[in-house]
């Protein structure tokens, strides 16, 4: 019979057990790996989802919409905002608080059922006009839209 080390000294035992020893590296660094980003626990495989009865019959509730005065408002806010932005602001700027204005202009033509075609128009003169549009019929609609105080 031989001897231990002539046992352990051979290249398949040794090819074996190194094998072995890079086996179990990756795996201590997977497991460490799981723990430094907190995920210890394995994936458990979900059970189908069976249909379960609802458990009240009363319908989902609208959301809700912001009160038409506080739309009224902000969109006189901005307007005047747009009105004062001075030829050096940049572009981003004034991009934004454009795009602010045509939320709004959209969320006040939904509250008061005001068709428009504001988010289908693509940016330019074409823009402009359907949003000239929507404020005169916003206004039509009896939204003041122009400062109240400036009135006389």
């Amino acid at each position: 019979m031989p001897s231990f080390t002539t046992v352990a000294g051979s290249w398949p035992v040794q090819l074996g057990l190194t094998v072995v020893m890079v086996l179990v590296a990756c795996w201590l660094m997977d497991l460490s790996m799981r723990g430094f980003t907190g995920q210890w626990r394995r994936e458990r495989r979900r059970r189908p989802v069976r249909f379960r009865a609802p458990l009240s019959r009363t319908p989902p509730a609208e959301p809700r919409r912001r009160a038409l005065q506080a739309v009224a408002a902000d969109l006189r806010r901005l307007r005047r905002e747009l009105a004062l932005v001075s030829t050096g602001a940049s572009a981003a700027h004034r991009a934004g608080l454009q795009a602010a204005y045509d939320d709004l202009l959209v969320e006040a033509a939904e509250a008061l059922d005001v068709p428009h075609r504001l988010r289908q128009t693509v940016p330019g003169e074409a823009r402009e006009m359907e949003r000239l549009r929507l404020g005169t019929a916003l206004t039509d609609a009896g939204l003041v839209l122009g400062d109240p105080g400036a009135r006389g």
